[in-house]
């Protein structure tokens, strides 16, 4: 029997507790206990991160990442980014493995400092700077305010931090090509001499991180600092390979916030009743308006568990095209959060009023769907150099497994649509392209990555009444195309009836079994966790309404 990665008994204890009521100070401090013990129930190794191992990859499909978004956030940069990338090292700069172990267990944390105030997607032409000196040290600094480290959390928690910090290497006065280095943030009390943190003030709807703003003065660091040799220059992107692994990472991670939608919003709807015409209550969930965002949501999350599953495989085979193993982490990553921030809203929408209050999970789900939709590369920025680079034809993407599957044509249209435009203007750079093959890419994409879910699923064995529902959804956000591709829209409206009524009555087993009931703690999913909340709610004195309702007579007809 496979020993689960998280202990859901621990979500009964501290630090796992609501500390809704705590100040945001005090909340962004106890996720990293919740990272550090979400990392230790997990019992990762080295061996696992380096070189993606599927206990790697389950980690990130483990519903606890979804429960403190900020603990998933800490937890990602600490063993995908920098021990990831320290592990490409390690082998040749042995003086490393201590350092990573230290991290592996959180006696120390590790930042990813690579983005800039001025250079996000272009990071490659970043403005950081590590000069080497005589002696073999470097001299770290940040020549402008736009060459400071934008978003990693630096400030001081209680444990010493180092950060992998990129900077452009400097010999003889002569720029060089960027390189990675170690360096010293703060000792877990006051950040390192010459390392300066300015706190970003809170994203807001999400649990709180300490996204700082972080600057270099002159700091020295040792010759063992640099990681690599000075000699050897490697191309940027494979510099960065471990955002890529980020890319999809996190995307995975968002395949639990669709099953957390499906179980809040199909526990609520059940409980929520209405009067009928005869006087009788029935529940909301009655009504096909409040049916349809709940099976699609749970459509999406088998379908996606499934897409998960075959990415992060394939992502993992050393012997595929890098480029094609980028291009599946960018479109599993496309589909996947933007079917989240969608169905997050549907859903919510469909609780009411109840939907917009943190503690009920969606709105806050939403918007750290919404940071992972930005991290380790934009989605549409991403999407537009992937679908560049395919309809340039540099290189391909996974061929369908069936392509004679609407979702399989549907990706081709769009490829071809695509090339007639670029065929018909002067160069890829032109202004034609840039107004009507751009604003297209992130569809071109996102079909591919659709067409990849249907054929992992199918491939999966998931349920076909699952699959017929996704298919469905997908029809529904371009009905003009499957019109125009045969399918009237009558046709159209009649297959997604069918789908949604052969799902139906498998919808109560199908929630259950997504497994992300221990970490639903909204209130309004079920009458005894509401009265439960509502008794814990901070009761007002009695107004005092001779004081609200006492004018000054003589004043008020002066001003009037």
């Amino acid at each position: 029997m496979t020993v689960p990665l998280f202990d859901t008994a621990l979500l009964r204890s501290p630090p796992f507790l609501s500390n809704a009521h705590l100040p945001a100070e005090e909340r962004a401090r106890i996720s990293y206990e919740r990272a550090r013990t979400i990392a230790a129930s997990a019992g990762l190794e080295l061996e696992d991160i380096a070189l993606l191992k599927p206990k790697f990859w389950e980690l990130h499909l483990n519903p606890v990442l979804i429960y403190d978004g900020a603990a998933a956030t800490l937890l990602t940069i600490q063993y995908n980014l920098v021990l990831g990338t320290l592990a490409r090292y390690a082998s040749r700069q042995p003086h490393l493995l201590p350092l990573m172990q230290d991290l592996l267990c959180y006696r120390k944390l590790g930042q990813f400092m690579l983005t800039e105030l001025g250079h996000g997607l272009d990071a490659e032409n970043l403005e950081t700077t590590a000069t080497l000196l005589p002696s073999g040290e470097f001299i770290l600094r940040t020549p402008s305010p736009r060459a400071a480290k934008f978003m990693p959390p630096t400030a001081p928690v209680g444990t010493p931090t180092i950060g992998i910090v990129f900077a452009r290497l400097v010999i003889d006065n002569t720029p060089r090509k960027i390189r990675p280095f170690v360096v010293a943030l703060n000792d877990g009390s006051s950040m390192c001499e010459g390392v300066t943190c300015r706190l970003m003030p809170l994203r807001g709807g999400t649990n709180p991180v300490n996204h700082s703003v972080t600057s270099f003065d002159n700091v020295v660091l040792p010759a063992s600092a640099l990681l690599g040799s000075l000699e050897q220059d490697r191309p940027f992107d494979d510099l960065i390979w471990r955002v890529a692994v980020g890319s999809l990472a996190l995307g995975t991670v968002c395949v639990n916030t669709l099953g957390m939608a499906a179980t809040i919003g199909l526990l609520y709807s059940q409980r929520r009743m209405v009067t009928d015409a005869k006087g009788g209550h029935i529940p909301i969930f009655h009504f096909r308006t409040q049916q349809i965002p709940i099976l699609f949501a749970t459509a999406q999350a088998y379908v996606y568990k499934a897409l998960s599953r075959w990415s992060t495989s394939y992502f993992s085979n050393p012997s595929h095209d890098p480029r094609a193993r980028q291009g599946v982490a960018a479109a599993v990553k496309a589909v996947i959060t933007n079917h989240a921030l969608a169905t997050l809203i549907a859903v919510s929408d469909r609780c009411g009023a109840q939907g917009l209050f943190e503690v009920n999970q969606l709105s806050r789900l939403f918007s750290e769907v919404r940071g992972i939709a930005i991290a380790e590369g934009d989605i549409l920025v991403v999407s537009i150099r992937l679908a560049t680079e395919l309809v340039l034809g540099r290189f391909q993407m996974p061929q369908p497994i069936y392509p004679d599957s609407l979702l399989a044509q549907h990706e081709k249209a769009i490829y071809t649509e695509l090339t007639d435009t670029l065929a018909s203007v002067a160069h890829h750079r032109s202004e034609g392209v840039n107004k009507r093959v751009l604003p297209r890419c992130l569809a071109y994409v996102e079909a591919i990555g659709h067409r990849l879910a249907f054929d992992a699923a199918v491939a999966a064995g998931v349920l076909p009444e699952l699959v017929e529902v996704f298919v469905a959804d997908i029809i529904r956000r371009d009905s003009a195309w499957f019109s125009e591709a045969g399918l009237t829209r009558r046709e159209q409206l009649a297959r997604e009836e069918s789908a949604f009524d052969a799902l139906l009555p498998h919808i109560d087993t199908l929630v259950d079994e997504l497994g992300v009931k221990p970490y639903v703690s909204a209130p309004i999913v079920s009458n005894e966790a509401w009265t439960a909340f509502a008794d814990g709610l901070q009761a007002s004195g009695e107004l005092r309404t001779e004081s609200v309702l006492a004018f000054n007579h003589s004043t008020l007809s002066a001003r009037l």
